[in-house]
C-alpha cells in the first residue's frame, strides 16, 4: 500500500452513496408507491414525481431548500 509523505496510510474517500441524490429510478419507483397508495386513483403524475423526489431528499439526509429568512417591520 503506497504511504503518503508523513508516512501514514493515505486516507480513503468518503463513499459517495451517503450523499447521492436519488436516481431517475428510485424517484419514480416511490412515484408509483404513491400511486399505489391512493389505489390507483386518479391524480397528477407531476405530483407524485415531485413529492417522490422530496421524500427521497430527505430520507437521503439532503435537506430541501431553507425558507426565506423573515425580515421584521420597523
Amino acid at each position: 500500500m503506497p504511504t503518503t509523505k508523513n508516512g501514514s496510510s493515505p486516507e480513503v474517500a468518503k463513499s459517495r452513496t451517503t450523499l447521492k441524490s436519488p436516481g431517475p429510478e428510485d424517484i419514480a419507483l416511490r412515484a408509483y408507491q404513491i400511486y399505489l397508495e391512493r389505489a390507483g386513483a386518479p391524480g397528477n403524475p407531476l405530483d407524485d414525481w415531485t413529492r417522490a423526489e422530496r421524500e427521497l431528499l430527505v430520507t437521503n439526509g439532503k435537506p430541501g431548500r431553507k425558507p426565506a429568512a423573515k425580515s421584521k417591520a420597523a
